[in-house]
């Protein structure tokens, strides 16, 4: 599954983006331990929602966001790869 939302579909259509989105993480229970890395990116979409209450500048945590977001989907195409390659 070859798995990318761009800024221009997630502006222009958000809820194919999320629907999309969606689809991937139906993998999760998949994973040997989600919760190491779901829990990290929730924790930091929150601070990054708090932080962005009024503010004009830049996110100083969001390329931790982004790692966290990668890793995340590193996991997921590993178990899309795997079913691949049994079937």
């Amino acid at each position: 599954m070859n798995w990318f939302i761009g800024r221009a579909e997630a502006l222009s259509n958000p809820e194919a983006a999320r629907h999309k989105a969606l689809e991937r993480l139906r993998d999760l229970a998949q994973l040997d331990d989600p919760e190491s890395l779901v829990v990290p990116i929730l924790l930091d979409a929150i601070l990054m929602a708090e932080s962005y209450r009024g503010a004009r500048h830049q996110i100083s945590f969001l390329p931790e966001l982004t790692r966290s977001v990668d890793a995340l989907l590193r996991e997921l195409t590993i178990v899309d790869k795997t079913k691949e390659w049994s079937e």
